[in-house]
């Protein structure tokens, strides 16, 4: 028995690094295409939140794992968004902007709020050991995602603040390919935010 016992877990952590590896991959697909601002990102971002929401729920990440449904949810808006614009304009890309200074601060406070409201869940109804980090990383997300569909220069360094933090909690969390993804975002996230900005001048 203890050797059947011992088979299967070795198997499900073979399955788990399996998918943990996979997701690591289709992130670096995902920032390949956003950083050309190509539509397809979309498409990817429906199916890497299925990947990484299972492995965040195993390791305890019950934010993240939940934030993993929102972002489905987002992506499908987001390519719809995109899609539109493209057909307003005429088959042209929507244009690359600077947020403004009144939505930017609407923006800031809905995380801000955001993050209180999920700290005091995971608080209250999970075992997290990370309530704080898992929250804010949450929270930043979820408008970053918004403002992606917006084409804003400044998701970039929302995603910067994302990707640092995350990078070390996945580490201290044991998913070490997806640790090794942010970390490789956070620097990415720099290149991309000078890139979108040169676009966003043209």
């Amino acid at each position: 028995m203890t050797e059947v016992l011992r088979a299967q877990f070795t198997l499900c952590g073979m399955r788990f690094y399996w998918l943990d590896c996979i997701g690591a991959v289709l992130g670096l697909l995902y920032l390949v295409l956003e950083y050309k601002a190509n539509v397809w990102l979309w498409a990817v971002s429906i199916v890497m939140p299925v990947v990484h929401g299972y492995l965040y729920y195993v390791r305890g990440l019950y934010a993240d794992c939940a934030l993993d449904i929102y972002f489905v949810i987002a992506a499908l808006y987001g390519w719809g968004v995109w899609l539109a614009g493209k057909r307003a304009n005429d088959g042209v890309e929507t244009p690359i902007v600077h947020a403004d200074t009144r939505r930017g601060i609407t923006v800031a406070v809905v995380t801000v709020a955001l993050w209180a409201v999920l700290r005091a869940w995971l608080v209250a109804f999970t075992d997290s050991t990370v309530p704080t980090l898992d929250a804010f990383t949450t929270a930043l997300s979820v408008t970053a995602m918004w403002a992606l569909s917006r084409k804003w220069v400044e998701q970039w360094l929302m995603w910067l603040a994302v990707d640092a933090v995350s990078a070390a909690l996945y580490v201290y969390k044991g998913i070490p390919f997806t640790a090794i993804l942010y970390a490789i975002y956070t620097v990415i996230a720099v290149v991309g935010y000078r890139r979108w900005r040169e676009l966003a001048r043209t």
